[in-house]
């Protein structure tokens, strides 16, 4: 479904990513891990629109999207979370929702289909669809599932989601990590899950990309990953 090849970012003479390469098929969860620094957010923005390439070939089912505006990538059926969510707090949570799904996958969503997208999403993440509720007194945990019902909305065929576990306590991260394990199976969405938490994540992905300072150091099965000298001295030090 998605094909990176050679994917490289600059900032002047800083490399953000180096010469990344991966495939994503569809109906897998990828887990894509590395330490804070390590090109994984970047990454994402290079594949979600927000930054374009230096170098490299990014291609979503078939066609090249390298480039490409992030309203762009979003109609081609690739939807993606922020690892910072930022709500537009004057508007309820529902209206939060219907705004993103008027612009997601069809391009053209009459005011009637994008609220029923919205509450479906919203019952999906377990946040009330009402259309009084504001996003006063959400959470962390309640911030990041608006997040991802924003992107849901969109009607996605493959979601980027950008550390959905930052600033959780252990029981809401699990709860996470079911939660995108649930749309991938009952929604049939494929997911790439960027994330610096190894542990949660690692239960639950079916393979693991590691990157280090910009350049891919391990891809393979979880457990592999565990026992990967590299990825244990990238994450707990030489001295382990």
């Amino acid at each position: 479904m998605l094909s990176v090849r050679g994917l490289t970012k600059s900032f002047g003479g800083f490399v953000a990513v180096s010469d990344v390469s991966f495939e994503v098929s569809e109906g897998e969860l990828l887990g894509l891990i590395g330490p804070n620094g390590s090109g994984k957010s970047t990454t994402f923005n290079l594949i979600a629109g927000t930054l374009k390439p230096t170098a490299g070939s990014i291609r979503f089912e078939g066609e090249e999207i390298g480039g490409l505006a992030a309203h762009q990538v979003c109609h081609m059926g690739l939807a993606r979370t922020f690892q910072i969510p930022r709500p537009f707090r004057k508007l309820g949570i529902r209206e939060n929702v219907t705004l993103a799904a008027y612009y997601g996958r069809h391009g053209r969503v009459g005011r009637d289909e994008a609220e029923a997208l919205a509450v479906e999403a919203l019952e999906t993440v377990g946040l009330p669809s009402d259309a009084a509720t504001t996003t006063e007194g959400l959470g962390a945990a309640g911030l990041k599932k608006l997040e991802l019902a924003r992107a849901l909305s969109t009607q996605p065929r493959l979601l980027l989601a950008d550390e959905s576990l930052g600033g959780l306590d252990v029981a809401e991260m699990d709860q996470a990590a079911e939660m995108l394990e649930r749309i991938r199976t009952e929604k049939g969405i494929t997911i790439v899950w960027v994330e610096h938490i190894m542990g949660v994540l690692m239960r639950v992905v079916d393979r693991v990309i590691v990157l280090d300072h910009g350049e891919k150091i391990f891809e393979g099965l979880p457990a592999d990953a565990a026992r990967d000298r590299r990825v244990a001295e990238v994450y707990l030090g030489t001295q382990h």
